[in-house]
Parts: structure tokens; C-alpha cells; sequence
């Protein structure tokens, strides 16, 4: 308490039928003004009366208030008012102890607190931050709440922005916010709160009038907010005022005043008419005592003229205030409404309204880890806002358990390091408070769990894997002709020339061929000619066949060997076209860590300083300090146990080659330098090395990226919160029932599955042989046919130049008396012969002269039954005519 010394007494006697009814006032240096009009009200109420006042400033020191209050009350009293804030506490023991007449005067900035109270106890709010625009509210004010068991920080201050970084800073965050002010002040004080940001939540605000000059406020600051709006109901300045209009330069304490003294004046008159007997001087603390009779009256009377007057007056205990008469209002659909009024001590909801309690609020500490959160711009806004896994599980979370949130990113770090033996990032905000929840890729280790707590694991299924490009297939139209080397190629054109060639060679020079055998082949048979035995070899290579084969052994032997020949070619080919035109399966030249640090050719990576990269130095000194223990334990003499004597390290050592080969190749910066630069290398020789999850995600959303291999040194991913947080129990309750909803299920297929992945041409094997492979062929087809008919249009225009070369001269003939031959045609003379008349362009000599010949003569029997009309010739060569002898 504020004390000074002791000013003095000031008596004044009242003799009402010889009895002195005498006022000790106990109050507080800052009180004195009210103390005073309090005294110049009862006097003026009591004009022709004698009063009496004594009047006691407390001290600084409390131990001496109870000397000063004896002393005061020595020389006789009839009733002690105590002005201080939250009554003196000497006073009041000493009061109820002895049953003396004491009433507690409360002319603070209660009556407004009340009312804020109230409405937050209806809305469950434990804590709330309040913002005077008076000084000397904030004692008033910490006296009235010295037994209160909500937490507040009170300030008074204007609302710049060095204050508004403190109530930023304030941790947890409160469930509520107020700003006590009068209606002018309030205007200045809200336009500051929301000109620093301070209303994002403004439904925990709420704005407290202390005079009844409401309309004065401009409503209008508020766009989206929904803040509350308290005040007393004007009908309590008319009232007090007794006016039919409430005044401009209306004081709430000054009326209250004013009618507590016209109630005192009545109290005494009363007891002075009863006769009530008071003590009178030489009295004694701790052994003078009131009469039963006299405090008993004295109660009832105060009972009685509170009652009279209780629109005005209200007695809660011994302490006598202002009868609390209020509103409030909410924003509700852009305009306020009254949703409930304060009357007789207690907040009743309007007819048709209701007052929401306060939703939880809670930072949730978050950070950058694809696909787990990141943000995104908003396409219209151009605001950038999280997303991923995490972030839409904490929506869910939100949902369930009824709380709001916003995302907090660490200032300093990311998931969180030790440094220096201190937290940074998620770890270290968790651990200090500045956030409440991560929700976030954070992994559940030992040494993270000394500072925080984890609950149930939401991700279990995460690890380090690899990361290659697709090797790019190179497509041709000639692909078929890739099937086999050139040399091959070669070889069997080379092939096809010799057989061809030796064909004719061999049907030219066996005697047994059908040219040189005759005899035994009197029928028709294929000639094999250079040509025909060039394409003889040539079709033998198709279905279709090379057609008739030669008649002699050697040649059969030949042709047999040859179509051996062409028959294993074809099956070779065909396999081989097989395979390659078929979609090959897109393969990975490596498919597991032990395999690629075997291998020199691939380089490989990962990210400077992250957990991957910590796994592998922590698994070199793991190897090292194994091999240093199993090296000491084989070498020391003193052991004698031979079982640990052997030639080989039973370990295998690769973690300390793949760092090794990590560092040649430069660790980057961050997880995109590292799919660029994988993507960029087509030939596949370069692996990527990092969080399975975030390389899943990349592959969904880029189809030139395959997996390698399994996922190695797997983690859970967890929730966690503070040590000893109240959520602990909450959240893995909750984890648990969205694991049986298959929540988790349906967020993987979200952000892995249900993704870019389906755009990706497809690389199964039933995909098909594709025109791009197959175009070489029908190129080949259509050059065949244009070659066809170039060569058409040449055939035509060597045989127009022949026939004109070889054209004979024009004769007149006569046709008439020209001897028919024996197929009934007419014949023309030619040097003295007669010859048939075939419509020919072109003349056949066979020999020097031509001579008819007599069918009937020199004949044998069997040929005279042959008829010429239906003799064919062989469509492939000229009919040999048998010799005539």
C-alpha cells in the first residue's frame, strides 16, 4: 500500500440527545480527493447538524496501521469507513474480531470490472491482458483482483509499437484482451491496436467504457473484427443524477458519493433516534467492545436504506459500491447487438443470443520440409500461406479438438540443433514457450525429448533413399537396323552376293543341271540366270520363299546350306527386334546403397548439414570407433582368448567411401539444387541422397526421376509439445482415432499418390512398339515404291527408244489368195514364204529363211495328235520346239 504519515484528526461532534455519532475515514494518500467530497457531501446533506470526523492516512509500513487505527478509535467512534482500495486489512480483523461497525467504501474502477469479470467467466477465460487509459486505474485495479485467481498483466500505456511487441511477446497467448477506457480515449486507443496488427484475434477483445458517453465511439474502425463492447447502462447515470438526461460532465464515484453520504445521514439520524449506545472515549483495542444489540441495529438499518436505494447502491458483504448496471455487445453480420445485460450481479444472455466461450489458441511451430509444409502464393491475394502433410493434419487436429492456431516459423534454425548446449529452431521455441504444438517433420530422438515431449508417432514409414534420373531411351526410325551391327549387315549382304553367284555357277557348270540336263527335264524349267540366282538368294530371305530351287545335287546342297543360314539369321533377328522394340524397363544402373558405393562411375550427393548428411558422419565414426575397439581388443597381448584372432575385420566399411565420395562431389545447398542437378545428368550417373518422403513427393510431381533402391535407416515423425503440456494426452488421443478414420491414408494419397505422376508417359511393358520406332520401316516401304516406279518409268522409255531403233520399213502386201495355217489365220508373204499375221510390233527370225512346214509330213504318230492351239508355254521362258527329224 501507498502510505504517508498520519495528518491528523479533524472532530467534529454530532449530539443527537446527548450521543456523538463519530466517523473514522481510513484511506490512501491517492484517495484523499475522494475522501474529501465524500466529507463535503455528508456535510452538506447534514447542514444543521454537528458531525464528527476522524480522519486516518495510512502509513507506508503496515505493521503500524494497527497503532494508528487504535488511536484513532480511543477517543470513541460510531462507525469506520475504509476507503482504501481493497479495505485495510488491520481493519477488517480487527473489526470482525472485536464486532465493531465497519463498511469498506469501494470507489474504484470496480464497477467496470465487474462487468468485464463477469462476461469472461462466462466466455471460460483464465487469463486476460488489460490496457488503461488512466494511471491510476492499474493499482485500483490490482487491488480489486488481489484474491482473484485469473491471471492478467495490467498496463497502462499508449499502444505504439514498443507496447504492441510486448503484448506480441506475452506467452502463452491470452485468452483475452481488454482496453478499459472512457469513449474518447477508446477511440484513440483502438485505432492504435489495429494500425500495430493487435486485433488479429479480435474476437478475444473486448472494450470496456468508464463514462456514458458511448455514442461518441466510432464503430466504424472495425471492418472484419468481432470485438465486445461493454458499458453501464445509461439508465444508471439518470439515476444517480436524478436528472431525466444523463450529463456531460457526469462522475460515476462522485454520485456514488453523494448518495452514500445522503445514506450515512440517514443511519445516523436512525441511530440517533433509537439512542443506540456507542462507546465513548478510553477505548481500548482488544478490549473495549460495541454492544450486540447496537451492531446488530446498525446492520439492519444500512440493510434497510441499501435496499431503499438499490438502482443505486448495492452491500456485498461489508462492502457498500455501486449498483452494476450494464451491456454487451457483439459484432455479429457487420453491425453490434446487445447479447446480454448485467443486473442484481449476474450476466444474462438477450432472448435468441447466447455468449460463445473463448476457443483455445495455440502456436503451432512449423517449418520448411517438402511435402510436409511449405508455402504457396495465393493466385489472387499474392499472400503466401502453409500447406503439406502437417499443415492440413493440424487443420484436422483444429477441428477436433475446437482450438484456433496460427503457423510460427523458428527465427533462428529449422527443425532444431543444439548449440553451444542451447535449442534453436522448432526445438528450441518448443522448449521456451514461444510456441505451444509442432506439427512439423521433427523426428523423435533422445537427446530432443531431455527438452520436449513427444506423442504417438503420425509417420513411421520415413528414411533416407536415393534418387536417379531415368535413363533417357534413344529412339530412332531406323531402330530395327540397330538389331544387328553394322559388320553383321555387311556380312550377310556379303553373304547373299556369294550364294547368288555361286547358284548360277553351279547350274551352268553341273551336268546335271536342268540346263545342261535335258532329258531328264523335259518340262518347263527355271533358267538360273545371274539375275535369277541374285534374286533367288534374295527372296529366300522372306516367307514367301526364293520359288523353284535348282535341279542338280551340288546346286540343292548349296540352297539347303543357305537356307540353314537364312533361317537362323531371321530367328535371330526377330528376337533380337523383339527386345529391342518392345519399351525397355527403365532401370536404375544401381539398386541399393552398397551398390553404389561399390561403384566409381556414379557420383553422388546430399545436403549440406542435414539430418542425411549427419547420418553418414555419424556412421563413419561409427565404423571408426568400431574398428579401433576390435583392432585393441585382437592386438592386446594380455588377451588370451583366441576366438577374437582372426585375419579379417568382421565389419564391412563403406559409410566412411560413401562420405568420401559425398565430399568429392560437394554436398549442396539445399534439396532443390539437388533434384536439378540429378535431373540434369541424362545419362543417370549422378544419385541424390535424402529424406525418402521429400524424394517421393519430387518423383510424383517429376517423371524423369525414379527411386533407387530401399529405404535405409527409417524414423518416425511425431507431435510435439512442451514438457508436462496438458495437450499430451489430448493429442494422442486424437492421432490415434484419425489412425482407425485412415486419415493418415488418405493424406499420402494426397500428396503422393493423387499427383502429376498419371501426366507421366507410361513405361510398362505392354505399352507397345510405337510408330517412332517402327517409321524406319515403312520409309524403307515407301522408298521401295518409289524406286518401283522410277524404274516402271524407266522400262517405258527404254523400250519406246528400242522399237523405234528396230521398227521395219512399210510394205504394201496384198492379202488376197493368202494360204491359212492351221490355226485358221491368214498368211502374208514375206521373201516368197508365207507368215502368220500376229498382231506383234516386234519380228521374230529365227534362222535366215523361214519355211513353212507341212504339218502332215515328216510327223511322227504321237505328235500328229497334239493340237498347237492348246499347247502353253512356260510364262518364265520360251518353249524349246522339239528337233524334227
Amino acid at each position: 500500500m501507498h502510505v504517508l504519515g498520519l495528518f491528523g484528526a479533524v472532530a467534529c461532534v454530532l449530539s443527537v440527545r446527548g450521543q456523538q455519532f463519530k466517523i473514522v475515514t481510513l484511506h490512501q494518500p491517492d484517495q484523499a480527493a475522494e475522501v474529501k467530497y465524500f466529507e463535503n457531501a455528508f456535510l452538506k446533506v447534514n447542514k444543521d447538524e454537528e458531525i464528527a470526523f476522524l480522519d486516518v492516512l495510512l502509513n507506508e509500513d503496515e505493521s503500524g496501521h494497527y497503532k494508528q487505527i487504535c488511536d484513532a478509535l480511543s477517543t470513541g467512534f460510531s462507525l469506520i469507513l475504509d476507503f482504501a482500495w481493497s479495505g485495510t486489512e488491520v481493519a477488517q480483523d480487527l473489526t470482525s474480531n472485536m464486532s465493531l461497525p465497519y463498511l469498506h467504501v469501494d470507489v474504484s474502477v470496480a464497477p467496470f470490472l465487474v462487468l468485464l469479470d463477469s462476461y469472461l467467466d462466462s466466455r471460460n477465460s483464465t487469463d486476460v491482458v488489460v490496457v488503461f487509459d488512466k494511471e491510476e486505474y492499474i493499482d485500483q485495479s490490482l487491488y480489486y483482483w488481489l484474491d482473484s485467481v485469473r491471471l492478467r498483466l495490467v498496463m497502462a500505456d499508449a499502444l505504439n509499437r514498443s507496447t504492441a511487441s510486448k503484448i506480441e511477446s506475452i506467452r502463452p497467448i491470452p485468452h483475452s484482451f481488454a482496453i478499459v477506457a472512457s469513449a474518447k480515449n477508446m477511440n484513440k486507443l483502438v485505432s492504435q491496436a489495429l494500425n500495430e496488427d493487435l486485433m488479429s484475434l479480435s474476437d478475444r477483445w473486448n472494450l470496456v467504457f468508464t463514462d456514458f458517453e458511448t455514442g461518441i465511439f466510432d464503430k466504424s474502425l472495425f471492418q472484419n473484427q468481432t470485438p465486445s463492447l461493454m458499458y453501464l447502462k445509461p439508465e444508471l447515470c439518470l439515476d444517480l443524477s436524478i436528472q431525466s438526461r444523463c450529463p456531460s460532465n457526469f462522475v460515476l464515484n462522485e454520485q456514488f458519493l453523494y448518495w452514500l453520504a445522503w445514506g450515512l445521514s440517514r443511519l445516523a439520524k436512525m441511530a440517533a433516534e433509537e439512542s443506540l449506545e456507542f462507546p465513548e472515549k478510553e477505548f481500548q483495542c482488544g478490549k473495549t467492545t460495541f454492544s450486540e444489540d447496537t451492531k446488530e441495529r446498525l446492520g439492519d438499518m444500512l440493510d434497510s436504506i441499501i435496499a431503499d436505494n438499490s438502482n443505486v447502491l448495492s452491500l456485498t458483504g461489508r462492502s457498500v459500491k455501486v449498483s452494476v448496471r450494464g451491456n454487451v455487445e457483439k459484432m455479429i453480420n457487420g453491425s453490434f447487438q446487445t447479447i446480454a445485460q448485467y443486473t442484481n450481479g449476474k450476466l444474462t444472455p438477450e432472448p435468441g443470443k447466447q455468449i460463445d466461450p473463448i476457443r483455445a489458441f495455440y502456436r503451432i511451430g512449423i517449418t520448411h520440409a517438402i511435402p510436409w509444409s511449405f508455402k504457396v502464393q495465393n493466385p489472387q491475394t499474392g499472400e503466401f500461406y502453409w500447406t503439406g502433410y502437417c499443415a492440413d493434419f493440424a487443420q484436422k487436429i483444429s477441428e477436433v479438438m475446437n482450438f484456433d492456431y496460427v503457423f510460427v516459423e523458428p527465427a533462428t534454425g529449422t527443425f532444431g540443433e543444439k548449440v553451444n548446449g542451447t535449442w534453436d529452431g522448432i526445438v528450441g521455441d518448443l522448449a521456451v514457450g514461444e510456441t505451444d504444438i509442432a506439427i512439423t517433420a521433427v523426428i523423435m530422438t533422445a537427446d530432443k525429448e531431455e527438452v520436449i515431449d513427444f506423442v504417438a508417432p503420425y509417420y513411421e514409414q520415413t528414411g533416407i533413399t536415393i534418387v536417379m534420373r531415368k535413363p533417357v531411351r534413344k529412339t530412332s526410325l531406323f531402330k530395327f537396323m540397330t538389331v544387328l551391327k553394322l559388320e553383321v549387315w555387311l556380312s550377310i549382304v556379303g553373304a547373299l552376293i556369294v550364294t547368288g553367284f555361286m547358284i548360277w555357277f553351279l547350274d551352268k557348270y553341273s551336268p546335271y543341271s536342268a540346263r545342261n540336263n535335258r532329258k531328264a527335264y523335259p518340262y518347263p524349267c527355271r533358267e538360273f540366270t545371274l539375275k535369277e540366282s541374285f534374286w533367288f538368294a534374295l527372296t529366300s530371305f522372306t516367307p514367301q520363299g526364293g520359288g523353284e530351287a535348282p535341279k542338280a545335287l551340288s546346286g540343292r546342297t548349296l540352297v539347303a546350306a543357305y537356307w540353314l543360314f537364312v533361317v537362323l539369321m531371321l530367328a535371330t533377328f526377330t528376337a533380337n527386334l523383339a527386345a529391342f522394340l518392345t519399351v525397355e524397363r527403365m532401370q536404375a544402373p544401381v539398386q541399393s546403397l552398397e551398390q553404389l558405393a561399390r561403384q566409381s562411375r556414379i557420383n553422388y550427393t546430399v545436403v549440406q548439414d542435414s539430418e542425411t548428411h549427419m547420418y553418414f558422419i555419424n556412421m563413419k565414426f561409427a565404423e571408426d570407433t568400431l574398428y579401433r575397439m576390435w583392432k585393441e581388443l585382437t592386438l592386446n597381448a594380455s588377451t588370451d582368448d583366441t576366438r577374437y584372432r582372426v585375419w579379417d575385420y568382421p565389419i564391412r566399411e563403406q559409410y566412411g567411401h560413401i562420405l568420401l565420395a559425398i565430399n568429392d562431389s560437394n554436398p549442396v545447398a539445399n534439396a532443390s539444387e539437388g533434384f536439378r542437378i540429378t535431373n540434369e545428368h541424362l545419362d543417370a550417373d549422378f544419385a541424390f541422397i535424402h529424406d525418402s518422403s521429400e524424394i517421393k513427393y519430387e518423383i510424383s510431381k517429376n517423371c524423369n526421376l525414379t527411386e533407387v533402391g530401399e529405404v535405409f535407416a527409417e524414423k518416425p515423425y511425431a507431435v510435439a509439445v512442451q514438457q508436462g503440456s496438458h495437450l499430451q494426452d489430448d493429442l494422442s488421443k486424437v492421432i490415434l482415432d484419425l489412425q482407425k478414420d485412415r486419415f493418415f491414408e488418405q493424406l499420402q494419397a494426397k500428396y503422393w499418390n493423387d499427383s502429376a505422376k498419371g501426366d507421366c508417359p507410361s513405361t510398362d511393358d505392354n505399352e507397345g512398339i510405337t510408330l517412332e520406332s517402327l517409321g524406319g520401316v515403312f520409309i524403307a516401304t515407301l522408298f521401295g515404291l518409289a524406286l518401283a516406279m522410277i524404274t516402271l518409268a524407266g522400262e517405258v522409255l527404254y523400250y519406246r527408244r528400242k522399237r523405234k531403233k528396230i521398227k521395219p520399213k512399210k510394205r504394201k502386201a496384198k492379202s488376197k489368195n493368202l494360204p491359212l495355217n492351221t490355226a485358221g489365220l491368214k498368211l502374208s508373204k514375206l521373201d516368197g514364204q508365207s507368215v502368220d499375221m500376229f498382231n506383234v510390233n516386234k519380228t521374230v527370225t529365227i534362222g535366215t529363211t523361214f519355211k513353212p512346214v507341212n504339218l502332215k509330213e515328216n510327223l511322227t504318230k504321237e505328235m500328229e495328235t497334239v493340237h498347237i492351239s492348246h499347247i502353253s508355254l512356260y510364262p518364265k521362258a520360251r518353249n524349246r520346239i522339239p528337233r524334227v527329224e
